[in-house]
Parts: structure tokens; C-alpha cells; sequence
């Protein structure tokens, strides 16, 4: 998900999580290919799986091929091309239905904050008792997630809830990108010194004076650059307090850590000085390694696996503007985890999907871009002879992976369209596996 120069930092700073707004031209020219690199449509063709169907419910026999590919990994990242496009919704969440029943995952987490996560995931457990509907339009409004997809995966992760009382599924916010923390983030902290430290309590308590709630983060970020630097200092000093409590193994004392890990995270953040291009790159990196530490973190003390959904930026290896995106969550995490995370990527060639024309505020309004012209990835991967597909790059012969290794234009749409920059993506250096569609409309709005 990149944004470019000041526009960048301000779709930051208004949106749940910055995407990649780009044009539909292609104006760069392809870096030109040694002859022993070959054009992947032959190798594709052989390699490539059908996909029968992106909606969920459809069955699950054209998925077995995918789910050898993922094999035991313990976190899945599963990107999008836009954020607004029913196809990449509805497959992620026919994918997760299929990684539940078939490969005993457990979480689905997505790039919102880790207070909001918490709520839904009430949602999922019975603690919240209002429907679906209202749940998601409470927590998500005015993200791209708010969207009738979404309705309908948390209802069927509630659903399966409610007949797999033994084995629930969960739902986690792992971003710090759309800063928002709730009182219950605050009293899950508080609450565990009262019960367990309550000689640290006064100081606790004058710690977190000042810092809760943070409930708009665009109001805070008017204040000056120093003394945001003072509230983060500040947080950090809650996390200190907690960690020094030392009752590691805990799960009550791990989860409250957790929590105050995610105070200081958010307020560290929020440090971020929107006039300094410097600042902005080194915030988005500690974003991306902020969400790769969180879910990490839950998978761990959890025991189980997670499908981790994000931007094609976030989830690969590699960002398609690596000045402002310098090092990924899909990085990240497979330096914590090694084989034991693979990144899914997608791609398009053509449709429609959801974005906004302003850097902040504005609606979600649709947007069609025609088929993918030549000299894009999409051009070319859309040549296979199947409409809908998903191939593990990891199979490709040398030649034709030294074609989808090589860096030239791509669709790679976020919360800003048009931009005049076009992103230039690596699939193959992005993704162990790629899922690519003919075509995509944009999802549908509660």
C-alpha cells in the first residue's frame, strides 16, 4: 500500500491504513530481459490451477492445490490489489472457511487496530450479542471494510463458533495504522496491577493520565511534534511498569502486556511528522513491524494459525514503493518466522473497485480501470489459459521465474485514485504464491 510524498502521509493519517493509489497508465518502460529469461505464460499454463469460484461456500475440491502449497505454515499472509473489490474479499474468505476446516486455523486477522479487533472477536465469542451487521458497521465505519463481505465472514465465524464451542475461531486487529485505543485496552492494564501489583497503581494511574482515550488521532496529530514525543515517552514507561511485573507464562499477565505493548506502539506511532519525508518512510517501516510483532505474538501464545489479510504491499516481501514502504510485514515476518509464513499476492486485469479521490475525508466511490495494457504483470498473467487461478511461484523453471522476479508496472490500487506514479512490482520476489483473476467489481457497501 503506497502513497506518494505529502499525499502519502495524509491519506496516513485520515484512513485505517494507507493503500497504493496508482493510474491505470503505464508509463515506465520494462527494464529489457536477457533471452534466457522467458515469458511465464507456457510455464503457467502447465503450473496453474483453475479456481471454480471466488465466493465462499462454493466447495472446497479446487482449493487442495492451495492448500499444499501452504503446507504447514503457521501464518498465512493473504494480499489484495485494491481494497475495495468483492472478488479479493470473498476469496479470502473462502480460503480462511477452507484453512479452518481442513487446516486447523484459528485466527483471521486484519490491518485495524488490535482495540478493534478485540471487538469483534467479542462478537465471535458471544460476548457481544447484537448481529453481525450492526458489529462490523460499529467497528469498521469508514474503512474499506465495512462492506457487506465482511459481513458475511464474521457472521460465519460466529456460526462456527456457536458448533465449535471447543475450537473457536478469532478475530485480531494487528496495525497501529488507524490509531484508536478504547477504555477496555486502558482497564485491562489497570485491572491487572489492581489485582496483582496494587503498590504500583498510583503510578500507573498517573502514567495513563493524559493518554486515554485516544479516540482521534487526527486531533492529536495537530499537537506539536515534541510533545507527542513526551505522550510516547510516556506510554513507554506504562509498558516498562508491566513488564517488570514478571509473571511470564501467565496468560492474564501476557494479554495485559500485550495490551500496554500496544499503548506504547500506538503512541510511538503518532510520533510520525508529516512534513518530514524521512519520518514518514521510517514510520511506515515501524508499522509493518509492528503488525508483524502483534500477530506473531498471537500466534505464539495462542498455539494456533493465522490467516493474516492485508495489501499486496504489506503481506509480500517486497513493496511496490520501497522509499516509503522500507521494509514489509510479509518481511518481517519471515524473519521471525522463516518457512513457517507464506505470502499470497494477487493480481487483476481488470474491473471495478472502491476508492476515494481525496486524501482526507471523502466517500468510497467506485472506480473501473479497462483490461491491463502490455508491459504490465497483469498483461501478461492474464494470457493463461484460465480465467481464474493460483500457482505456487515456487515452481516455476528459472527462466520463467526470472521473468516475474523482474520489476515492471502493476495494478496496485488503495484509498487515493488517481495518482500520476505508477507502482512497479516483483511478483515473483513478493510472493510464494499468487492467485490472479480476469476480472473484479467493486465490493458491496452495507
Amino acid at each position: 500500500m503506497t502513497g506518494r510524498g505529502k499525499r502519502l502521509a495524509l491519506a496516513a493519517m485520515a484512513v485505517a491504513v494507507t493503500l497504493t493509489p496508482v493510474t491505470a497508465a503505464y508509463a515506465r518502460p520494462v527494464a529489457h530481459l536477457s533471452a534466457a529469461v522467458q515469458d511465464p505464460v507456457r510455464a503457467l499454463d502447465r503450473l496453474a490451477r483453475p479456481l471454480l469460484s471466488a465466493e465462499p461456500g462454493t466447495g472446497t475440491a479446487d482449493l487442495r492445490g492451495l492448500g499444499a502449497a501452504i503446507g504447514d505454515a503457521k501464518v498465512v499472509g493473504f494480499g489484495e490489489a485494491t481494497h475495495g473489490s468483492h472478488e479479493f474479499f470473498a476469496m479470502k474468505d473462502r480460503v480462511f472457511r477452507y484453512l479452518v476446516e481442513q487446516k486447523g486455523f484459528t485466527t483471521f486477522a486484519l490491518e485495524m487496530s488490535w482495540s478493534a479487533g478485540l471487538r469483534i472477536d467479542d462478537y465471535l465469542q458471544g460476548v457481544d450479542k447484537r448481529d453481525a451487521r450492526q458489529v462490523v458497521h460499529d467497528v469498521m465505519a469508514e474503512s474499506p471494510w465495512d462492506r457487506e463481505e465482511f459481513v458475511t465472514l464474521v457472521q460465519w465465524m460466529r456460526d462456527y463458533n456457536r458448533k465449535h464451542p471447543d475450537r473457536p475461531v478469532h478475530f485480531l486487529g494487528d496495525d497501529v495504522g488507524a490509531p484508536k485505543l478504547d477504555g477496555r485496552v486502558f482497564d485491562t492494564v489497570t485491572d491487572y496491577v489492581r489485582r496483582n501489583a496494587p503498590e504500583s497503581l498510583p503510578r500507573l494511574t498517573g502514567l495513563l493520565t493524559g493518554l486515554r482515550p485516544l479516540d482521534d488521532a487526527l486531533a492529536y496529530l495537530k499537537l506539536p511534534v515534541a510533545e507527542r514525543q513526551q505522550k510516547a515517552a510516556q506510554a513507554q514507561q506504562v509498558l516498562d511498569l508491566m513488564d517488570s511485573q514478571n509473571h511470564s507464562g501467565r496468560w492474564d499477565f501476557e494479554f495485559a502486556l500485550q495490551n500496554a505493548r500496544n499503548i506504547a506502539q500506538t503512541y510511538r506511532f503518532l510520533t510520525i511528522d508529516p512534513r518530514d519525508q524521512t519520518s514518514l518512510a521510517a514510520a511506515q517501516r515501524y508499522r509493518d513491524q509492528v503488525m508483524a510483532d502483534t500477530t506473531v505474538w498471537w500466534q505464539r501464545h495462542t498455539d494456533g494459525k493465522v490467516l493474516m489479510s492485508a495489501h499486496n504491499t504489506h503481506a509480500g516481501y517486497v513493496a511496490d514503493d520501497p522509499k516509503s514502504y522500507p521494509k514489509t510485514q510479509g518481511s518481517f515476518l519471515r524473519d521471525a518466522l522463516g518457512a513457517d509464513y507464506l505470502a499470497i499476492g494477487t493480481t487483476f486485469d481488470q474491473g471495478s473497485f472502491l476508492s476515494k479521490d481525496q486524501a482526507l475525508g471523502g466517500e468510497w466511490k467506485k472506480f473501473t480501470v479497462a483490461a491491463a495494457g502490455p508491459g504490465s504483470n497483469e498483461y501478461t498473467l492474464d494470457r493463461v489459459r484460465h480465467r481464474d487461478y493460483y500457482a505456487d511461484l515456487r515452481e516455476l523453471p528459472a527462466a520463467a521465474r526470472g521473468w516475474m522476479d523482474a520489476t515492471r508496472p502493476g495494478y496496485s490500487f488503495g484509498t487515493l485514485y488517481p495518482v500520476p506514479a505508477t507502482p512497479q512490482v516483483s511478483v515473483g520476489r513478493s510472493f510464494d504464491v499468487l492467485v490472479h483473476l480476469h476480472s473484479v467489481r467493486e465490493a458491496r457497501k452495507l
